[in-house]
């Protein structure tokens, strides 16, 4: 059952993005703007509470990608991930049609938006990110 909602989650999350995609490439500037109004606080609030989690400890270990085994030194992938979009990626041009292309041949291979293809992986149907690491649990006998 918690395999189950975590899709419907997870496949509610990228329908939401898939839609503001769309109204940011599509809409009007009247409609724009209205959504960004609504919109942006969210999204802010969204990545701000995201990035709280993964707030360093006083070891400068990130405590929500960390594992017992496996320390995670800041800045751990979420952080990454965020510098690049939220800073960096102002800072690059502006995306022509083949990289708006490849964003959306890479959006479709995002897992749980896939519908069809190979079976999910253990991070796939748990939920969990970046740690899990199948070859691990497959060599050692270590489950997620």
């Amino acid at each position: 059952m918690d395999q189950v909602l975590g899709q419907v989650l997870r496949n509610a999350v990228w329908e939401r993005l898939d839609m503001l995609s769309d109204l940011a490439t599509r809409a009007d500037a009247q409609s724009l703007v209205s959504v960004a109004r609504s919109e942006l606080p969210r999204l802010t609030e969204g990545w701000r509470a995201m990035l709280q989690a993964h707030e360093p400890d006083e070891r400068g270990d990130c405590p929500t990608c960390s594992t017992r085994w496996h320390k995670c030194k800041a800045p751990c992938s979420v952080w990454q991930v965020a510098h690049e979009h939220l800073v960096a990626g102002g800072l690059a041009p502006q995306q022509t049609a083949a990289t708006q292309d490849h964003r959306q041949q890479t959006r479709r291979r995002v897992p749980g938006q896939n519908r069809g293809a190979k079976a999910p992986t253990p991070a796939e149907t748990t939920g969990r990110h970046a740690l899990v690491n199948p070859r691990r649990a497959a060599i050692g006998g270590v489950h997620a």
